[in-house]
């Protein structure tokens, strides 16, 4: 990718981030988790962890919220993973996944909370490898291999999105900065369930978009951005 590609790549996924954070509704985290996989996949994980920061940290700067350090640093190592995830560079997805994930249950609430509310999580675990393995389907243009590719990689992606919000609640106890929220264990345990609800929900839907709307998009902009497998120039 040229120089000034990956610039107008970043400013145009950045802005992305800042739309869909202002538009968002319903549910647990912001529509901008739908964008994820997608800019992992074309920027890759270094300028698509640089994009998703910006737009993120513009978003909430020009419309704070109050858990605004979630999403600042939740959507960017989501991102991240998806660029790692395509470019079958799973190690180092795993070791930052599996810090987290033990990082959990070496804290003592995430021994207490229920494990039903991270199940998700725990199967984006066993979905890192295979997810980078289907990987190379990307960029040969099958759009059947793409989509296996996409819905692994997207699902993945938006459970580590959860997961690092999950890290820095529980073990980084993040709780302890919201008194009026998290007033002991027995609230933490109810706003916990109430947000793995939403989050199942937001799986399902993260495939659904992929299927319909991700799959034609990665294809479209990746024959733009990159040459394919006769010519590799991926990020």
């Amino acid at each position: 990718m040229r120089k000034s590609q990956a610039v107008s790549l970043i400013a145009v996924f950045a802005a992305l981030h800042v739309v869909l954070y202002f538009v968002s509704f319903g549910l647990w985290r912001n529509w901008a988790i739908y964008l994820e996989s997608v800019e992992g996949i074309v920027l890759g994980p270094e300028i698509g962890f640089s994009a998703a920061l910006l737009g993120s940290g513009i978003a909430r700067m020009v419309k704070p919220d109050v858990f605004w350090m979630f999403g600042v640093v939740a959507e960017p190592v989501g991102v991240l993973m998806a660029g790692l995830l395509s470019r079958a560079r799973w190690k180092l997805g795993l070791a930052i996944y599996v810090t987290m994930f033990s990082a959990y249950f070496l804290s003592p609430f995430g021994r207490e909370l229920p494990l039903w509310t991270i199940l998700d999580i725990l199967i984006g675990l066993v979905l890192i490898y295979p997810a980078a393995r289907f990987s190379r389907n990307l960029f040969g243009g099958n759009v059947k291999r793409v989509t296996v590719a996409l819905i692994l990689i997207s699902f993945v992606c938006t459970v580590t999105d959860s997961l690092v919000r999950v890290f820095l609640l529980v073990p980084c106890g993040f709780y302890t900065l919201f008194p009026s929220f998290f007033s002991g264990f027995n609230a933490l345990l109810d706003i916990f369930v109430a947000a793995a609800v939403d989050s199942y929900i937001e799986d399902l839907l993260v495939v659904f978009v992929s299927l319909i709307v991700g799959v034609p998009l990665v294809v479209a902009v990746l024959k733009l951005t990159h040459k394919g497998k006769d010519g590799k120039s991926m990020p």
